[in-house]
C-alpha cells in the first residue's frame, strides 16, 4: 500500500476531526503536480512547523508529543507531495506571515518564543480560521496535518492510542473508561 492511500484511511477514519479542504486534498486524484510551481520549505520553517505541531499535539507525561513524531518534516513534505500549487502557496505565505507576525509583535521568531507567546499566536490563528472558515488558511492546513501525521505516525498509532496487534471481533460500540486511550490497530 502506497503512503498516499494509507493516509487516505487515516483520514477517513478521523472523519470530522479533519477540515474538509484536507478531506479534499487527500481523496482528490492529482495525476500530476506541476514541480515548477512547488513551494520549498527550509530548515528553520521545519523548526517552526515542528514547534506550531507542538502547540497542537504537545508532549505530556503519558506520551510523546507531535515533535517527537517528526511532524516538522512530514508537514512540508504532505504540503509539496499532495497538496495543489494555489494550496500550497497560500500555506507557505500563511506560515512566513505567522513568522513575521511573532517578529512584529514580540521582536522574536515562532521558534524562540515562550510557550505561552507561541500558544497566544496559534490561538489567534485558529480564531482567525474560525472567522472565515469557509476559507482554507495556513491553520486549518497545519492543524490537519499535525493531526493526521501524528496519528499515523508510529509514537501515534502505538503510544497515544491503546495498541492491539491482532484485535478480537470488532465491537463498534466498546465502552471506554474515562481517561482510556483509544484503540489503534493493525
Amino acid at each position: 500500500m502506497e503512503r498516499r492511500e494509507a493516509l487516505k484511511r487515516v483520514a477517513y477514519l478521523m472523519g470530522g476531526a479533519i477540515s474538509a479542504t484536507t478531506m479534499g486534498v487527500l481523496f482528490e486524484s492529482f495525476t500530476v503536480l506541476d514541480k515548477s510551481k512547488m513551494v520549498n520549505f527550509s530548515v528553520s520553517d521545519e523548526a517552526i512547523l515542528a514547534e506550531f505541531a507542538e502547540i497542537i499535539i504537545p508532549t505530556t507525561a503519558a506520551c510523546p508529543g507531535a515533535k517527537a513524531a517528526g511532524l516538522g518534516t512530514f508537514i512540508p513534505k504532505m504540503i509539496r507531495d499532495c497538496y495543489p500549487a494555489n494550496l500550497q502557496e497560500l500555506f507557505a505565505s500563511g506560515l512566513k506571515a505567522m513568522d513575521e507576525k511573532c517578529i512584529k509583535t514580540f521582536g522574536k521568531n515562532f521558534v524562540t518564543l515562550s510557550d505561552a507567546e507561541r500558544l497566544q499566536v496559534v490561538t489567534e490563528l485558529r480564531e482567525d480560521a474560525k472567522a472565515n472558515h469557509k476559507q482554507p488558511s495556513f491553520f486549518t492546513i497545519a492543524r490537519d496535518l499535525t493531526i493526521l501525521g501524528y496519528y499515523s505516525s508510529e509514537i501515534g498509532c502505538t503510544q497515544a492510542r491503546e495498541y492491539l496487534l491482532i484485535p478480537g471481533r470488532y465491537d463498534g460500540s466498546a465502552p471506554l473508561e474515562p481517561g482510556q486511550k483509544a484503540w489503534a490497530t493493525s
